[in-house]
């Protein structure tokens, strides 16, 4: 069995984030071949493209773990109706300078929860729209707009509802698959734009 490295990203900076548990949530029910590594969005200054021939150390730790990972995972939040600020401003690093976008060929998922029924829909296309132009390849069936729910979602990762927890173990061997058919087709490049 091959196994991958998934880098995550939870799309809020908060330590409180519903978007972090989920993110547990997906780890303890992910299968054998995926490993995690969280790539951390918090410590990135503003991008600035003054900045391009001498980038920052966070930023060059963020292409670094992307291009180590063999698949991304975004976990996010919607913010007004779309993705929040450090999610983008990461997204802008990791595709700059231009010619060395860390995303290319990147197999990726897009996945978020909400206290709203609606869940993270808009965020989520939003976010795709930007992968798409990165380059990124996207799963996109089945699609996970979460409500979260305190009592289903406990602190630990433990998801405390049956269908919830089976549709969400889904989700995660749907990813580990889709990883692999995309590395199997695509020959993965690091640093290209």
């Amino acid at each position: 069995m091959t196994t991958y490295t998934v880098g995550y990203l939870v799309g809020s900076l908060s330590r409180e984030s519903i978007n972090r548990t989920l993110s547990k949530a997906l780890i303890r029910l992910a299968p054998p071949s995926l490993t995690f590594t969280e790539i951390g969005i918090g410590n990135l200054p503003l991008y600035n493209r003054d900045l391009d021939a001498s980038y920052p150390p966070a930023a060059l730790e963020l292409k670094a773990a992307i291009e180590a990972a063999d698949a991304v995972l975004f976990i996010t939040p919607e913010y007004n109706r779309s993705l929040p600020g450090a999610l983008k401003n990461a997204l802008d690093w990791a595709s700059r300078p231009w010619g060395a976008n860390s995303l290319t060929h990147k197999p990726s998922g897009v996945i978020g929860a909400s206290p709203g029924a609606l869940g993270t829909a808009l965020a989520q296309q939003s976010l795709r729209g930007v992968l798409a132009f990165c380059n990124a390849p996207q799963m996109t069936a089945p699609e996970a707009y979460i409500h979260f729910l305190p009592d289903v979602f406990l602190e630990d990762g433990t998801v405390a509802n049956e269908s919830t927890e089976e549709f969400l173990r889904t989700y995660m061997q749907e990813f580990a698959d889709f990883v692999e058919r995309v590395h199997t087709i695509l020959p993965q490049r690091r640093g290209q734009g």
